[in-house]
C-alpha cells in the first residue's frame, strides 16, 4: 500500500504561523485628511428631499379630433350628393316616355359618378391623413420619455 504524503493531501492544514495574531493592540492608523471625513450630523441639517416628479401630462388628442372631423364632413358631403337625385330634374321638365326616363337616368347616373369621386377623395384624404400621422410618430417617438 502507497503512503500518501500529507503535502499533497487536499485536506492538508496551513503552515503555522498563518493564521496566528500578533499580540498587543493594532498599529495606530494616521488621521484622514479634514475634506475626507464626512460630515459630523450635529452640523447641519439633512439636506430636504427631493421635490416629487410632476404628474405626468394628459395627451391631447389633437389628431383624433381632427380626423372625426373630416370624417363627418365627407359623411355630410356623401349624404348630401346622394340625396340630390330625388325627384324629377327641372332639365327633364316637359318631356315624356322614353326621353323622360333617358333624362332621369342620366342624371342618376351623373349623382353616382358624383358621390363616387366623392368617395374617392375621402379615401385620397383618409391615406394622406395616416401617413402625416405615421411621420410624426416616427419623428416624435424618440423624444417621448
Amino acid at each position: 500500500m502507497r503512503k500518501i504524503r500529507p503535502a499533497r493531501h487536499p485536506q492538508a492544514q496551513p503552515p503555522p504561523g498563518w493564521d496566528a495574531r500578533p499580540a498587543g493592540p493594532p498599529p495606530p492608523q494616521p488621521p484622514a485628511p479634514p475634506s475626507a471625513q464626512p460630515p459630523a450630523p450635529w452640523l447641519g441639517s439633512p439636506p430636504p428631499p427631493p421635490p416629487p416628479p410632476p404628474p405626468p401630462k394628459k395627451r391631447h388628442r389633437v389628431f383624433f379630433w381632427v380626423f372625426l372631423v373630416v370624417q363627418v364632413l365627407f359623411l355630410i358631403w356623401v349624404i348630401g350628393g346622394a340625396a340630390s337625385t330625388s325627384g324629377t330634374p327641372d332639365s327633364c321638365s316637359g318631356l315624356t316616355g322614353d326621353s323622360l326616363r333617358l333624362c332621369e337616368d342620366a342624371g342618376t347616373i351623373g349623382t353616382t359618378l358624383g358621390v363616387g369621386m366623392v368617395v374617392a377623395f375621402w379615401v385620397a384624404t383618409d391615406f394622406i391623413l395616416a401617413l402625416t400621422y405615421a411621420i410624426y410618430r416616427l419623428t416624435s417617438r424618440g423624444s417621448r420619455p
